[in-house]
């Protein structure tokens, strides 16, 4: 299973992803329909500069996010082939939740007796 990395020097989502990866997450929460990893590219280029990431790093990401499961893709056909349409498969609060109970899971996993006293000295 792949899994998500936690930054604890930097706050909010840039704790877990790079400022390209949130815009990729903006971009696919902000369509309306399905995107490919091409508009999906153009968006990022278009709000970060154009040589700033290569199509190759976000169609990974993409497909990091889908097997996740923050995103859900159908395979399209079309001029050049079959391609992947992106789509949201939970909203942001839902990913948000996503990375905290795995964050947690992972934490109780490694240290159960300690995260159990953390969790009392919070209550």
């Amino acid at each position: 299973m792949k899994s998500i990395q936690y930054d604890a020097s930097k706050r909010g989502l840039e704790a877990i992803f790079k400022p390209w990866q949130t815009i990729v997450l903006d971009t696919i929460h902000g369509s309306s329909k399905g995107l490919n990893s091409r508009a999906v590219t153009e968006e990022v280029k278009k709000k970060i500069g154009e040589n700033s990431i290569s199509r190759a790093s976000i169609i990974n990401f993409l497909e990091f996010l889908r097997e996740l499961g923050v995103l859900r893709g159908e395979d399209e056909t079309g001029k050049g082939g079959h391609r992947w349409v992106y789509f949201p498969a939970i909203g942001k609060t839902q990913y948000k939740q996503f990375i905290v109970e795995t964050l947690l899971t992972r934490v109780t996993d490694e240290f159960p007796a300690e995260m159990k006293t953390a969790l009392e000295q919070i209550d």
